[in-house]
């Protein structure tokens, strides 16, 4: 699939109604590893993003893709790459490079929150004039 500069209202509100569900769960399970899932899960409805859009500063889009990265390749420890500047004051979380990835379910809440707004803004389809 080629890269996407727009995602549908219809899209963005079935990953919050997902989001709601999944933070619901990790409530009662507690489990840091559910946690990471739920970015995951989170990040691959929206994979196929574009850099243009997406921008190269520290906001919801691009920490929570710095955050998917990091996961999958570097055993859950924030590793900033060298197309993001990332700043962790700037971020939803504050985690530090190096720091190890180990959310509850508030954070994952407020991340997916700040990331689905911030998508709809970057991303979100514009009304024909």
């Amino acid at each position: 699939m080629l890269g996407r500069k727009t995602f549908t209202a219809e899209e963005i509100d079935r990953a919050r109604t997902a989001v709601r569900a999944e933070v619901a769960a990790l409530r009662v399970h507690d489990d840091p590893a559910l946690a990471t899932a739920l970015l995951l899960a989170l990040d691959r409805r929206f994979v196929h993003r574009i850099r243009a859009e997406s921008g190269k500063d520290t906001n919801p889009v691009t920490e929570l893709e710095l955050l998917a990265e990091s996961l999958l390749d570097h055993d859950g420890v924030l590793t900033p790459n060298k197309v993001i500047r990332y700043e962790p004051e700037r971020s939803v979380l504050g985690l530090a490079p190096g720091a190890r990835i180990s959310p509850d379910a508030d954070a994952v809440e407020r991340l997916a929150d700040a990331f689905l707004t911030e998508l709809a803004v970057r991303f979100g389809e514009v009304a024909p004039v």
